[in-house]
């Protein structure tokens, strides 16, 4: 889990649904397990079961031990370059951003669609943005390439980029929008929201509408089990 909403919403995610002895969560200050808490409080968990020094925890996340990782974005572009280390005039660093998105077999990006000032709500299954972000996340080259999309397509890296009412995945040929929210126009809220054209599949899905319940579990654990 990366810090930001990876860390912020799906180990919390994974404890509801149940599915917390089907994967092992962990956060790159050495947890293991558990929930790992947000904000400011990033490098500690409750009910983790082990901890480790954070070296040997780098040791397993550059030996290429993660299966999955979630990590926050800031911008990404049509190759597929993602930048999560330039936010704004300053650097905010990488931390253990490149380490771990560099080995992992599949990288998952967790990103709201705009920035600054979105607003969103769920009823009836469907997605409702009542505020729209003044900030483009989605544009033509990124102001500092954190993650490689053209290094990642060559070893054949699996890369999603999920946000609240797009998901959108690295193929050989690009960036590919391939899942919108229901309740989302494909054009006004998305396509005119980004600064290039990404490529639509042809198979372009709805995600499913349980994913925008309003309370409970929308059943991750079936979702493993197929």
């Amino acid at each position: 889990m990366g810090t930001g909403i990876p860390n912020d919403v799906v180990g919390p995610i994974i404890a509801e649904e149940g599915v917390s002895d089907d994967v092992t969560i962990t956060v790159e200050s050495g947890i293991y397990g558990g929930i790992p808490l947000g904000g400011i409080d990033f490098g500690i968990a409750k009910n983790n079961f082990a901890l480790v020094r954070h070296d040997d925890q780098f040791d397993f996340y550059n030996g290429a031990g993660v299966d999955v990782t979630y990590m926050g974005a800031g911008e990404a572009d049509t190759m597929g370059n993602v930048n999560a280390t330039t936010l704004g005039p300053n650097p905010t660093g990488a931390g253990g951003f490149i380490d771990i998105t560099t080995n992992a077999k599949h990288v998952v990006f967790c990103s709201s669609f705009t920035g600054k000032g979105l607003k969103c709500s769920f009823t009836g299954g469907r997605l409702h943005i009542d505020q729209e972000g003044s900030l483009i996340k989605f544009v033509n080259k990124v102001q500092q390439i954190s993650y490689n999309g053209t290094i990642a397509r060559a070893k054949k890296q699996k890369m999603h980029y999920v946000t609240e009412r797009a998901v959108f995945e690295l193929r050989p040929e690009g960036l590919v929008l391939i899942e919108i929210a229901p309740g989302i126009d494909l054009k006004t809220q998305i396509l005119d929201l980004m600064e290039f054209t990404p490529i639509i599949a042809e198979d372009l899905k709805e995600m499913d509408p349980a994913l925008f319940r309003e309370d409970g579990p929308f059943g991750l654990k079936n979702y493993l089990l197929k």
